[in-house]
Protein backbone atom coordinates (compact mmCIF):
# COMPACT_ATOMS: atom_id res chain seq x y z
CA UNK A 1 0.00 0.00 0.00
CA UNK A 2 1.23 3.51 -0.41
CA UNK A 3 1.13 4.28 3.17
CA UNK A 4 3.75 1.51 3.93
CA UNK A 5 6.28 3.65 1.53
CA UNK A 6 8.90 5.49 3.56
CA UNK A 7 10.85 8.43 2.01
CA UNK A 8 14.32 8.32 3.09
CA UNK A 9 15.33 11.95 4.61
CA UNK A 10 18.54 13.34 2.98
CA UNK A 11 19.97 14.28 6.10
CA UNK A 12 20.54 10.59 6.40
CA UNK A 13 22.79 10.39 3.37
CA UNK A 14 24.82 13.46 4.70
CA UNK A 15 25.50 11.61 7.80
CA UNK A 16 26.74 9.01 5.87
CA UNK A 17 28.91 11.32 3.85
CA UNK A 18 30.24 12.46 6.81
CA UNK A 19 30.95 9.44 8.49
CA UNK A 20 33.76 8.57 5.24
CA UNK A 21 30.47 6.19 3.88
CA UNK A 22 29.58 7.14 -0.33
CA UNK A 23 25.74 6.90 -0.36
CA UNK A 24 26.36 4.95 -3.59
CA UNK A 25 28.55 2.19 -1.73
CA UNK A 26 25.36 1.71 0.76
CA UNK A 27 22.74 1.89 -2.48
CA UNK A 28 24.87 -0.42 -3.92
CA UNK A 29 25.00 -3.16 -1.28
CA UNK A 30 21.45 -2.67 -0.80
CA UNK A 31 20.76 -3.77 -3.97
CA UNK A 32 19.15 -0.48 -4.78
CA UNK A 33 19.36 1.62 -8.02
CA UNK A 34 20.96 5.27 -7.02
CA UNK A 35 17.85 6.74 -7.73
CA UNK A 36 17.34 6.48 -3.77
CA UNK A 37 19.97 8.86 -3.54
CA UNK A 38 19.57 11.03 -6.05
CA UNK A 39 16.16 11.49 -6.39
CA UNK A 40 15.05 10.53 -3.13
CA UNK A 41 12.07 8.20 -4.14
CA UNK A 42 9.72 6.07 -1.42
CA UNK A 43 10.87 2.45 -0.62
CA UNK A 44 9.27 0.01 0.39
CA UNK A 45 10.18 -1.36 4.18
CA UNK A 46 12.47 -4.38 2.76
CA UNK A 47 13.91 -1.71 0.58
CA UNK A 48 14.42 0.34 3.78
CA UNK A 49 15.69 -2.36 6.19
CA UNK A 50 18.28 -3.25 3.39
CA UNK A 51 19.84 0.08 3.25
CA UNK A 52 20.08 0.18 7.14
CA UNK A 53 22.07 -3.58 6.86
CA UNK A 54 24.03 -2.29 4.16
CA UNK A 55 25.53 1.16 6.33
CA UNK A 56 25.83 -1.47 9.32
CA UNK A 57 28.14 -3.24 7.48
CA UNK A 58 29.95 -0.52 5.95
CA UNK A 59 30.37 1.18 9.19
CA UNK A 60 31.99 -2.11 10.59
CA UNK A 61 28.87 -4.08 12.50
CA UNK A 62 25.66 -2.62 14.60
CA UNK A 63 27.41 -1.16 17.48
CA UNK A 64 29.85 0.87 15.64
CA UNK A 65 27.04 2.24 12.92
CA UNK A 66 24.87 3.06 16.00
CA UNK A 67 27.35 5.43 17.74
CA UNK A 68 29.02 6.58 14.85
CA UNK A 69 25.21 7.58 13.13
CA UNK A 70 23.39 9.26 17.06
CA UNK A 71 27.10 11.16 17.48
CA UNK A 72 27.87 12.27 14.06
CA UNK A 73 24.65 13.34 12.70
CA UNK A 74 24.10 17.06 12.92
CA UNK A 75 21.10 18.65 14.32
CA UNK A 76 20.69 21.03 11.51
CA UNK A 77 20.14 17.75 9.47
CA UNK A 78 16.97 16.54 11.44
CA UNK A 79 13.94 16.66 9.68
CA UNK A 80 10.68 18.70 10.59
CA UNK A 81 9.20 16.11 12.57
CA UNK A 82 12.41 15.58 14.92
CA UNK A 83 13.31 18.78 14.86
CA UNK A 84 10.05 19.29 16.62
CA UNK A 85 11.13 17.32 19.07
CA UNK A 86 14.76 18.87 19.56
CA UNK A 87 12.73 22.04 20.70
CA UNK A 88 10.38 20.86 23.11
CA UNK A 89 9.70 22.23 26.35
CA UNK A 90 11.85 19.44 28.35
CA UNK A 91 12.68 15.89 28.00
CA UNK A 92 9.47 14.49 28.70
CA UNK A 93 7.80 16.76 26.03
CA UNK A 94 10.24 16.00 23.63
CA UNK A 95 9.59 12.21 23.94
CA UNK A 96 5.67 12.45 23.82
CA UNK A 97 6.22 14.52 20.68
CA UNK A 98 8.63 11.57 19.45
CA UNK A 99 6.31 8.93 19.74
CA UNK A 100 3.73 11.27 18.38
CA UNK A 101 5.58 11.54 15.25
CA UNK A 102 6.65 8.43 14.79
CA UNK A 103 3.51 7.37 13.41
CA UNK A 104 4.56 9.26 9.99
CA UNK A 105 7.04 6.89 9.49
CA UNK A 106 5.48 3.36 8.68
CA UNK A 107 8.12 0.86 9.61
CA UNK A 108 8.30 1.31 13.44
CA UNK A 109 6.30 2.67 16.24
CA UNK A 110 6.79 3.76 19.97
CA UNK A 111 5.07 2.67 23.05
CA UNK A 112 5.65 5.01 25.91
CA UNK A 113 4.83 3.85 29.39
CA UNK A 114 6.10 6.09 33.19
CA UNK A 115 5.65 3.81 35.71
CA UNK A 116 7.39 4.02 39.57
CA UNK A 117 10.52 5.69 38.97
CA UNK A 118 10.87 4.59 35.49
CA UNK A 119 9.90 5.85 31.84
CA UNK A 120 10.50 2.86 29.27
CA UNK A 121 10.32 3.34 25.65
CA UNK A 122 9.54 -0.34 23.27
CA UNK A 123 10.11 -0.12 19.67
CA UNK A 124 7.44 -2.09 17.51
CA UNK A 125 7.82 -2.88 14.02
CA UNK A 126 4.35 -2.19 12.10
CA UNK A 127 4.68 -5.25 10.23
CA UNK A 128 5.41 -8.15 12.95
CA UNK A 129 6.82 -10.84 10.16
CA UNK A 130 9.04 -8.27 8.95
CA UNK A 131 11.24 -7.07 11.95
CA UNK A 132 13.76 -4.38 11.48
CA UNK A 133 17.83 -4.97 11.82
CA UNK A 134 19.63 -4.52 14.36
CA UNK A 135 21.71 -1.65 13.63
CA UNK A 136 17.66 0.69 13.24
CA UNK A 137 16.46 -0.66 16.23
CA UNK A 138 20.08 0.28 18.17
CA UNK A 139 19.88 3.54 16.02
CA UNK A 140 16.58 4.40 17.36
CA UNK A 141 17.19 3.53 20.55
CA UNK A 142 19.82 5.73 21.12
CA UNK A 143 19.02 8.33 19.17
CA UNK A 144 15.78 9.02 22.08
CA UNK A 145 19.01 8.95 24.25
CA UNK A 146 21.00 11.32 22.61
CA UNK A 147 18.04 13.36 22.33
CA UNK A 148 17.81 14.07 25.52
CA UNK A 149 21.64 15.27 25.83
CA UNK A 150 21.48 17.44 23.03
CA UNK A 151 17.98 18.84 24.35
CA UNK A 152 19.03 19.43 28.25
CA UNK A 153 23.24 19.68 27.91
CA UNK A 154 23.54 16.89 30.33
CA UNK A 155 24.96 13.50 30.14
CA UNK A 156 21.82 11.66 30.40
CA UNK A 157 22.43 7.75 31.05
CA UNK A 158 19.83 5.15 30.69
CA UNK A 159 18.36 2.99 33.30
CA UNK A 160 18.80 -0.19 30.99
CA UNK A 161 18.36 -1.27 27.56
CA UNK A 162 17.05 -4.29 25.41
CA UNK A 163 18.19 -5.62 22.37
CA UNK A 164 15.76 -8.56 20.53
CA UNK A 165 18.42 -9.47 18.57
CA UNK A 166 22.24 -10.18 18.96
CA UNK A 167 24.91 -6.84 19.12
CA UNK A 168 28.65 -7.31 18.06
CA UNK A 169 30.23 -5.05 20.69
CA UNK A 170 28.05 -4.86 23.82
CA UNK A 171 30.52 -3.40 25.49
CA UNK A 172 30.73 -0.34 23.45
CA UNK A 173 27.06 0.21 23.32
CA UNK A 174 27.13 -0.36 27.33
CA UNK A 175 29.52 2.45 27.39
CA UNK A 176 27.61 4.95 24.97
CA UNK A 177 24.02 4.44 26.99
CA UNK A 178 25.70 4.47 30.30
CA UNK A 179 23.77 1.43 31.44
CA UNK A 180 23.34 -2.49 31.45
CA UNK A 181 22.37 -3.50 27.87
CA UNK A 182 20.65 -6.92 27.35
CA UNK A 183 20.58 -8.96 23.88
CA UNK A 184 18.14 -11.71 23.11
CA UNK A 185 15.46 -9.92 25.05
CA UNK A 186 11.82 -10.32 24.17
CA UNK A 187 11.75 -6.96 22.53
CA UNK A 188 13.82 -3.87 22.08
CA UNK A 189 13.22 -1.02 25.18
CA UNK A 190 15.16 1.82 26.71
CA UNK A 191 14.21 2.50 30.08
CA UNK A 192 15.20 5.96 31.46
CA UNK A 193 15.35 7.47 34.42
CA UNK A 194 12.14 9.01 35.33
CA UNK A 195 12.99 12.14 37.28
CA UNK A 196 15.16 13.18 33.46
CA UNK A 197 12.08 13.23 32.36
CA UNK A 198 11.56 16.93 34.04
CA UNK A 199 14.91 18.21 32.82
CA UNK A 200 14.03 21.54 30.64
CA UNK A 201 15.85 21.63 27.09
CA UNK A 202 17.79 24.36 26.86
CA UNK A 203 16.98 24.31 22.78
CA UNK A 204 13.58 24.80 23.70
CA UNK A 205 12.08 27.28 21.01
CA UNK A 206 8.48 28.26 21.62
CA UNK A 207 8.25 30.15 18.56
CA UNK A 208 9.42 27.16 15.90
CA UNK A 209 7.23 24.73 17.78
CA UNK A 210 4.12 27.46 17.04
CA UNK A 211 4.79 27.17 13.91
CA UNK A 212 6.13 23.34 13.09
CA UNK A 213 3.09 21.58 15.48
CA UNK A 214 0.55 22.73 13.75
CA UNK A 215 1.83 21.74 10.53
CA UNK A 216 2.80 18.35 11.57
CA UNK A 217 -0.16 17.62 13.26
CA UNK A 218 -2.29 18.22 9.97
CA UNK A 219 0.00 15.96 8.29
CA UNK A 220 -0.54 13.19 10.85
CA UNK A 221 -4.13 13.73 11.35
CA UNK A 222 -4.45 13.48 7.59
CA UNK A 223 -2.18 10.16 7.68
CA UNK A 224 -4.56 8.49 10.71
CA UNK A 225 -7.50 10.23 10.18
CA UNK A 226 -7.79 11.19 13.68
CA UNK A 227 -10.77 13.28 15.17
CA UNK A 228 -9.83 16.69 16.31
CA UNK A 229 -11.13 15.86 20.05
CA UNK A 230 -8.06 12.79 20.20
CA UNK A 231 -6.29 15.60 18.51
CA UNK A 232 -6.93 18.08 21.29
CA UNK A 233 -6.68 15.47 24.07
CA UNK A 234 -3.56 14.50 22.92
CA UNK A 235 -2.31 18.19 23.46
CA UNK A 236 -3.67 18.78 26.59
CA UNK A 237 -2.54 15.58 28.18
CA UNK A 238 1.42 17.10 27.84
CA UNK A 239 0.27 20.90 28.96
CA UNK A 240 -1.69 20.10 31.95
CA UNK A 241 1.40 20.43 34.62
CA UNK A 242 2.59 23.74 32.57
CA UNK A 243 -0.36 25.35 31.78
CA UNK A 244 -1.79 26.26 28.84
CA UNK A 245 -4.90 24.87 29.11
CA UNK A 246 -7.01 27.73 27.56
CA UNK A 247 -8.90 27.09 24.30
CA UNK A 248 -6.75 30.32 22.55
CA UNK A 249 -3.63 28.21 23.46
CA UNK A 250 -4.83 24.76 22.13
CA UNK A 251 -5.97 26.07 18.67
CA UNK A 252 -3.30 28.17 18.40
CA UNK A 253 -0.63 24.93 18.16
CA UNK A 254 -3.33 23.58 15.99
CA UNK A 255 -3.24 26.41 13.21
CA UNK A 256 -6.88 27.48 14.02
CA UNK A 257 -8.83 30.24 15.38
CA UNK A 258 -10.28 29.63 18.67
CA UNK A 259 -14.37 29.58 17.34
CA UNK A 260 -13.00 27.53 14.50
CA UNK A 261 -11.65 24.56 16.98
CA UNK A 262 -14.88 25.36 19.13
CA UNK A 263 -16.84 24.90 16.16
CA UNK A 264 -15.65 21.48 14.82
CA UNK A 265 -15.71 20.16 18.31
CA UNK A 266 -18.96 21.02 18.24
CA UNK A 267 -19.39 18.79 15.21
CA UNK A 268 -17.72 16.34 16.84
CA UNK A 269 -20.68 16.43 19.78
CA UNK A 270 -18.26 17.72 22.22
CA UNK A 271 -16.74 20.80 23.61
CA UNK A 272 -13.25 22.06 24.86
CA UNK A 273 -14.54 22.13 28.82
CA UNK A 274 -15.76 18.70 28.20
CA UNK A 275 -12.43 17.69 26.82
CA UNK A 276 -10.24 19.01 29.22
CA UNK A 277 -12.64 17.24 32.34
CA UNK A 278 -11.85 13.89 30.33
CA UNK A 279 -8.67 14.17 30.40
CA UNK A 280 -7.82 15.62 33.87
CA UNK A 281 -9.81 12.78 35.48
CA UNK A 282 -7.63 10.02 33.06
CA UNK A 283 -4.90 11.73 33.99
CA UNK A 284 -5.51 11.67 37.72
CA UNK A 285 -6.34 8.40 37.65
CA UNK A 286 -3.31 7.29 36.54
CA UNK A 287 -1.17 9.02 38.60
CA UNK A 288 -3.12 7.85 41.66
CA UNK A 289 -1.70 4.73 40.60
CA UNK A 290 1.85 5.51 41.10
CA UNK A 291 3.09 5.20 44.82
CA UNK A 292 5.86 7.86 44.17
CA UNK A 293 3.37 10.37 43.89
CA UNK A 294 1.70 12.02 46.68
CA UNK A 295 -1.81 13.20 46.25
CA UNK A 296 -0.77 17.52 46.29
CA UNK A 297 1.46 16.59 43.48
CA UNK A 298 -1.03 14.69 41.62
CA UNK A 299 -3.29 17.74 42.06
CA UNK A 300 -0.27 20.14 40.31
CA UNK A 301 0.25 17.27 37.62
CA UNK A 302 -3.60 17.46 35.97
CA UNK A 303 -3.65 21.08 36.83
CA UNK A 304 -4.79 21.93 39.84
CA UNK A 305 -2.86 25.11 41.93
CA UNK A 306 -5.17 24.67 44.96
CA UNK A 307 -5.79 20.86 46.18
CA UNK A 308 -8.88 21.53 47.61
CA UNK A 309 -10.61 22.35 43.86
CA UNK A 310 -8.55 19.06 42.88
CA UNK A 311 -10.31 17.09 45.73
CA UNK A 312 -13.88 18.80 44.51
CA UNK A 313 -13.44 17.80 40.92
CA UNK A 314 -12.48 14.04 42.00
CA UNK A 315 -15.36 13.14 44.09
CA UNK A 316 -17.58 14.69 41.30
CA UNK A 317 -15.87 11.97 38.92
CA UNK A 318 -15.33 8.89 40.89
CA UNK A 319 -17.69 9.63 44.05
CA UNK A 320 -15.06 9.25 46.18
CA UNK A 321 -11.93 10.87 47.58
CA UNK A 322 -8.24 10.50 46.31
CA UNK A 323 -6.82 9.09 49.28
CA UNK A 324 -9.92 6.61 49.43
CA UNK A 325 -9.31 5.74 45.57
CA UNK A 326 -6.07 5.31 45.47
CA UNK A 327 -6.39 2.49 48.64
CA UNK A 328 -8.45 0.65 47.21
CA UNK A 329 -6.73 0.80 44.37
CA UNK A 330 -3.49 -0.65 45.95
CA UNK A 331 -5.02 -3.37 47.70
CA UNK A 332 -6.49 -4.31 44.34
CA UNK A 333 -3.41 -3.61 42.78
CA UNK A 334 -0.26 -3.80 45.39
CA UNK A 335 2.41 -1.98 44.49
CA UNK A 336 5.51 -4.08 44.04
Amino acid sequence: MKSDLIKFPLGFWTGLQQLGIAPHDAARKAGLPLAVITQSPAVTPAQYFKIWQAYSDLAGGPAAAIIKLVTVFETTQYPPSVLATYHARDYRDALHRMSRYKQLCPPESLRLTEEGEHCTIKLEWKRSEQPGPPVLAGTTLAFLLELGRRGTGQPIAARSVEFAHPMDDVQALEAYFGCPVRVGAAANRLTLHRTDLDRPFISYNRELLEMLTPVLDRTLDEQLSRSIPETVKWILKRSLAGGGLDIQTVASELGLSDRTLQRRLTDEGTSFKRLLTQVRHEQAREYLTDPSLDIKEVAFLVGYEDQNSFYRAFRHWEGDTPAHWRTEYWEANPPS
